[in-house]
């Protein structure tokens, strides 16, 4: 399976010139023009590494970068390439999670090489550390944070990635809405029918009949378990 490449670039002409780069590496590439069709795209595909541009319309790279990391796994490399040079640009990028930051103008085959370079780094971390919990045709790769039915990786939220990660933890456990939003959300006071929402989201991803579930079962009265 290829890997997946998703480049936020606002001017048409520099993201298919690093598409065009990407592609000839046999990469499959997704090009987004600001923030927001990122974002949306994010529900559906999640790629092995985001190249991120700063000037963005609407929403900023930097508050890309920082939903991205809140709501995504912290896995998935993020390489941004700008023309803003400045230390403070910089030094926020990579505190908000960022792995590398590459200034415009720059050479497309560096870029490829940094790509590749980031992708390598985070194949051996992965493969020399990663736990993973195993039920159906799934993985919950515990490391990195990733969903993957067989080489496929299923989109999940970060509250999405939590809930699914404690129940599997608690597998076989009756477990009531409340002691999931005490335990997920790390609070006793908020909107416990949160669960159920994210109950029936996971349900649909993993689910062959979300309405007849295999995993995530209701407990009339109790709540949820979740079986292997």
């Amino acid at each position: 399976m290829s890997t997946k490449i998703l480049v936020i670039e606002d001017v048409p002409e520099m993201s298919d010139l690093i598409s065009m780069y990407l592609t000839k590496e046999g990469m499959e590439v997704t090009k987004a023009l600001n923030a927001e069709i990122a974002l949306e795209n994010l529900k559906t595909n999640i790629p092995d590494l985001v190249i991120l541009d700063l000037n963005l319309p609407g929403m900023s790279g930097f508050d890309f970068l920082k939903k991205f990391r809140e709501e995504y796994n912290n896995a998935i490399p993020v390489i941004i390439s700008s023309a803003r040079d400045g230390d403070e640009d910089i030094i926020e990028g990579l505190g908000l999670g960022a792995d590398e930051f590459v200034t415009k103008p720059f050479s497309p085959r560096v870029l490829v090489a940094k790509v590749k370079a980031n992708l390598r780094r985070g194949s051996e971390i992965s493969a020399a550390a990663e736990e993973f919990y195993a039920f159906g045709d799934y993985k919950l790769l515990l490391n990195s944070c990733v969903l993957k039915k067989g080489s496929e990786k299923i989109p999940l939220s970060n509250k999405e990635y939590k809930v699914l990660e404690y129940l599997t933890k608690h597998e076989r456990e009756q477990l009531s809405p409340e002691k999931i939003y005490k335990d997920v959300w790390g609070t006793e006071y908020g909107d416990v029918t949160a669960v159920a929402v994210y109950i029936q989201r996971l349900r649909k991803k993993i689910e062959a009949n979300p309405a007849d579930p295999h995993f995530i079962k209701t407990v009339f009265g109790m709540g949820y378990l979740f079986e292997n």
